[in-house]
């Protein structure tokens, strides 16, 4: 916990970039708590564990995004009910003004020497942070190569267990 303390006051100020997966996890469990539990692509996650997410970004002045990010946000949540989008989608038009988005080119992207083990989301993360921003993941394979480029990152699943 140091660490990741001591992470967070390095941060506070630079902001901290939110993976897929925990920004959705965030902008579902913030339009509805209760649909965390009943949507596939959050189910793995419990209310409590939203709220230490939640917890966890507001020790930040910014939180980070990029366009590629936002767009995997947006393709996941289209898969809520039909009844349930149009409604989510507004509230999530709302809070994207809250978000600090930074935009790199998809054709520097993909010349990146990790594009091809990556793809173009997490390979914009790798080529946005460095010295930079605070990456929060709960995606293993991309916590541990930036670990390897000495790019600091906290694994969510690290901190999950704050929350039991």
């Amino acid at each position: 916990m140091e660490y990741i303390n001591q992470l967070i006051m390095n941060y506070k100020l630079k902001g901290l970039l939110v993976d897929t997966n925990l920004l959705l996890l965030y902008v579902i469990g913030a339009y509805d708590p209760k649909r965390i539990s009943r949507f596939k692509r959050t189910m793995a996650f419990t209310i409590d564990e939203f709220l230490l997410l939640a917890m966890f970004l507001g020790l930040f002045e910014r939180i980070i995004t990029t366009p590629n990010i936002l767009t995997e946000v947006s393709n996941l949540s289209g898969q809520l009910p039909e009844n349930l989008r149009a409604f989510f989608w507004e509230y999530f038009s709302g809070r994207m003004v809250d978000l600090h988005e930074n935009y790199t080119p998809s054709s520097m992207i993909s010349a990146s020497a990790h594009f091809t083990k990556f793809g173009l989301t997490d390979s914009g993360i790798v080529g946005l942070v460095k010295d930079k921003y605070l990456v929060l993941t709960d995606d293993l394979k991309l916590a541990a190569y930036l670990q390897n480029l000495n790019i600091d990152v906290i694994n969510f699943n690290h901190i999950r267990p704050i929350a039991w």
